[in-house]
């Protein structure tokens, strides 16, 4: 049997803990810009179509440097939460996600 290496042998869902859909929190830490928690939210809300902006947090950092942006929203596959994370560790502005 010969298996293709661009996809899994394990079924969506087996590959992760999770069990879905599960209500998950979002922490994303970023440059202190005025525009990093709408870009947070714009970002998240292209993949979530149920996302609700009123579980966004946002703290600043004690050096006033960075922000942490969190939210918290209802994830539906792990391919979800792989291309939310690609799309804001991508972002120039973003330092990580967790």
């Amino acid at each position: 049997m010969s298996t293709d290496p661009r996809r899994s042998p394990i079924p969506e869902g087996r590959d992760t803990n999770f069990e879905f859909p599960t209500e998950y929190p979002l922490k994303v830490a970023g440059k202190n810009l005025p525009t990093l928690e709408s870009t947070v939210i714009t970002i998240v809300s292209k993949h979530v179509e149920d996302f609700d902006a009123t579980t966004v947090t946002v703290r600043e950092s004690k050096g006033g440097k960075y922000l942490a942006v969190s939210v918290s929203f209802t994830a539906r596959s792990k391919n979800q939460l792989d291309s939310i994370y690609t799309e804001l560790t991508g972002h120039a502005d973003i330092v990580w996600a967790l």
